[in-house]
């Protein structure tokens, strides 16, 4: 069974989370990609809703909803479903209104449809409707992925509308509005623990990410912390939804190969190579608030309580020294290199272990799908001089790599690195899919194509490393 939802024929794109208390249970919906040699009888177009009671297992049913991204409410005995519609040439983007009683049949709603009002906001970019009741204030409020109607191009916001009755907008100045990038800040959301209001939206000029800021009002002033994304590169267009008592965010780690852009090489070096798709699996994480008001995110318990049999990895030094004993391999290589390989990786795993680092390691970790050449493959990079992880795929060992992608980092999350702390890893592995979680608290995700079947590894640069308990866990 999968760990990360991934439609037949498909692609996840972004989630709408609704817990509907009358079930008990997410009835989410999400926008559906379908992939380019999918069955033609099989295709259905518009949201599909996706019933979960664990957040890794779904019920699928289509329900014909023809646009974008938006939000689900209940209110007095009906469901009110928020979404968005496009117009081209000229581009004009559309808010509309269903309603339902069951979640699967929806009846539009055509004189509640609204646009930008043209003059505070672009009417180009005005979508990904999320709306809510304001208790503090005393009515509804929508957010919207939009655009200031500014001179500059660097005009991404989050606007903001009102109402008393989920029919008729009073556009407002914007929720937020940096003046930073050029793109709208797509999937607005907000939700306040405790003191804190939160407000994440993603953003896709300047980097992907979905990103959150923080405020002690629902209408700012955002504080913008010192990490402020859930995940890397491999996360994209996350909303949250609360069960009332735990806080979730689904986000979509996309697949490779459509060469949409037509950016890929013309010579095929494999899926490692070519450009990210529009969609692809769905991962969600688990929120918590730290003691200083910030959040973090660990695996939901569905995905870590999936594996009860653990095999303790049996690992043999390749360079540099090793003590390596049934519970502990220690690696020292003060001036080069130290690596040591594994047991094979299953398909479907969680690698789980204990790391520290002594001395000034300029890096250490762990290769994945690697064989005794210790060279392509992938590294989950951990490097003090730089407070971050790196994640490095095999394209990136040999020239040709290097000339492609001739950028330093490929992806990377930042973590705060101490000599001599101890790091609890944990890698949830799904065919090509990785993500890590750090102490629980901070992720990266990623993908792996060109290698599969081949081993784990651990490795330290100038320095020394110890790992502590690694064993790879599996269902049975």
């Amino acid at each position: 069974m999968n760990l990360f939802y991934t439609p037949l024929h498909a692609k996840t794109g972004d989630v709408i989370p609704f817990f509907d208390e009358r079930t008990n249970r997410f009835e989410n919906f999400y926008l559906k990609n379908w992939n380019p040699d999918a069955p033609r009888d099989e295709i259905i177009h518009g949201w599909h809703r996706i019933t979960t009671e664990d957040n890794r297992t779904y019920t699928e049913t289509p329900v014909h909803i023809h646009g974008g991204t938006g939000s689900v409410i209940y209110v007095d005995g009906l469901y009110h479903l928020f979404y968005c519609t496009f117009d081209f040439n000229p581009s004009v983007q559309w808010v509309r209104h269903a309603t339902s009683e069951d979640l699967t049949c929806w009846k539009d709603i055509p004189e509640d449809t609204f646009q930008a009002d043209g003059k505070l906001y672009r009417l180009s970019d005005w979508r990904d409707p999320y709306v809510f009741w304001n208790e503090a204030e005393g009515q509804w409020w929508m957010l919207l992925a939009a655009r200031e109607n500014i001179s500059v191009e660097r005009n991404g916001c989050v606007a903001l509308c009102v109402s008393d009755d989920l029919k008729h907008w009073r556009i407002e100045l914007p929720l937020y509005a940096p003046r930073a990038n050029q793109g709208a800040y797509e999937c607005p959301d907000l939700f306040q623990i405790g003191e804190w209001y939160y407000l994440v939206y993603s953003n896709y000029t300047d980097g992907f990410s979905t990103c959150y800021r923080m405020s002690r009002s629902p209408r700012g002033p955002w504080l913008r912390p010192a990490v402020d994304t859930f995940d890397g590169r491999a996360f994209y267009a996350a909303k949250t939804g609360f069960d009332g008592k735990k806080r979730y965010i689904y986000g979509w780690n996309p697949t490779r190969g459509e060469n949409v852009w037509d950016f890929d090489p013309g010579k095929n070096f494999g899926k490692d190579y070519q450009t990210w798709n529009w969609g692809g699996s769905i991962v969600v994480h688990q929120i918590h608030q730290r003691p200083d008001g910030t959040l973090g995110v660990g695996p939901v318990n569905s995905v870590s309580d999936a594996f009860t049999a653990a095999s303790p990895v049996t690992a043999q030094a390749l360079t540099g020294s090793w003590e390596i004993s049934p519970a502990q391999a220690f690696g020292c290589s003060e001036n080069g290199y130290a690596a040591a390989i594994g047991d094979k990786i299953p398909v479907q795993c969680c690698i789980r272990l204990q790391c520290s680092y002594h001395g000034n390691a300029a890096g250490f970790g762990l290769a994945l799908q690697v064989d005794e050449t210790f060279s392509q493959g992938y590294y989950l990079m951990f490097e003090p001089q730089y407070q971050r992880i790196q994640f490095r795929s095999g394209l990136r060992m040999y020239e040709q790599g290097g000339q492609m992608f001739p950028y330093a980092v490929e992806m990377e999350r930042p973590l705060r690195l101490e000599e001599g702390r101890v790091y609890d890893l944990e890698l949830y592995i799904q065919d090509t899919i990785g993500v890590l979680y750090v102490d629980r608290d901070v992720a990266f995700g990623f993908r792996m194509y060109n290698h599969r079947g081949r081993n784990l590894g651990f490795y330290v640069s100038d320095g020394n490393m110890t790992i502590n308990n690694a064993a790879i866990w599996t269902e049975n």
